[in-house]
């Protein structure tokens, strides 16, 4: 495994991947959460599986310039957002640091995985709420809904778009083999530009979509 051993390579790893996509780097104060925020899933994910990516380098290249990405692409106006099926935290934790304009809550239903964002949320500073239950479960409409890597994506879609307030988005980390299924899932209210495709990737790609006003 290829360690990246202190705050200045990592860094520099993660703001020249950035610049190599065409995204503005981070400022030091954002960056050096980042930093921990690796830490954080490289000490948890060896005692429960937070992602089947070990490689902190890896980790940075596809999760966090990814995520950073979405964060960057969601549209001004956005004041709250819900990261379904959190999991590690991604995309929610580097939108959360990326825009803190945004009240992101991040949902997760396992246990364990809920237990590590509370200790992210706490150790990163944020004012990010953790729903330690079902999305599905929660009373109030978001702005925003981002999913990634979530079980029975299509399902979770489905109960998602119920979750977006009318003029709202649904933000998308997939494949393009599986957007056609996820765009069905969404229904009707929803219409779809055509993707954004992922630096660096073969087919992962961000599907950014608003939901109708009601007339």
């Amino acid at each position: 495994m290829n360690e990246l051993t202190n705050l200045e390579s990592i860094t520099y790893k993660l703001n020249t991947l950035l610049v190599e996509a065409g995204i503005p780097s981070l400022d030091p104060s954002v960056a050096a959460k980042f930093d921990v925020y690796l830490s954080l899933i490289l000490r948890w994910n060896a005692r429960i599986n937070l992602t089947s990516i070990r490689d902190p380098q890896i980790i940075i290249s596809r999760h966090f310039v990814e995520s950073i990405a979405v964060a960057k692409a969601l549209p001004a106006g956005i004041s709250t957002l819900l990261d379904y099926g959190s999991g590690a935290g991604l995309p929610g934790i580097p939108i959360a640091l990326c825009r803190p304009e945004i009240a992101v809550t991040l949902a997760e239903s396992k246990a364990k995985k809920a237990a590590f964002l509370l200790e992210a949320v706490r150790a990163l500073a944020l004012p990010t709420k953790v729903h330690t239950g079902r999305a599905e479960d929660l009373p109030i409409k978001f702005d925003c809904v981002t999913l990634r890597a979530v079980d029975r994506m299509p399902q979770a879609v489905q109960a998602a778009a119920k979750l977006i307030r009318p003029g709202g988005w649904l933000a998308l980390m997939t494949t393009d083999a599986e957007l056609p299924a996820l765009q069905s899932a969404a229904g009707a209210a929803f219409t779809w530009p055509p993707p954004t495709p992922l630096h660096g990737a073969t087919a992962r790609v961000i599907a950014l979509t608003s939901k109708l006003p009601l007339i």
